[in-house]
C-alpha cells in the first residue's frame, strides 16, 4: 500500500514530523509524499483532519 495526501491538507506539519525517511516535502498547496516513502502509515495514522488515504500500488 502506498499513501497519498488528498487536497483536504491543512499543511499542518504533522506528518512531517512523524515520517521516519522525511518522505513528505512541501508541494505548494498541500505537502506531498515523495518516492522515499516507505510505506509505514505514521503519516496517515497521525494526520488530524484524515487528508493521507493509502492506495493499493499497481501490481505491473
Amino acid at each position: 500500500m502506498s499513501f497519498v495526501i488528498t487536497s483536504e491538507c491543512i499543511k499542518c506539519e504533522v506528518c512531517v514530523n512523524v515520517c521516519p525517511a522525511s518522505a513528505i516535502i512541501d508541494g505548494g498547496e498541500q505537502f506531498i509524499i515523495t518516492d522515499s516513502c516507505i510505506d509505514c502509515g505514521e503519516c496517515q495514522i497521525s494526520c488530524p483532519i484524515d487528508a493521507i488515504r493509502g492506495v493499493k500500488k499497481n501490481n505491473i
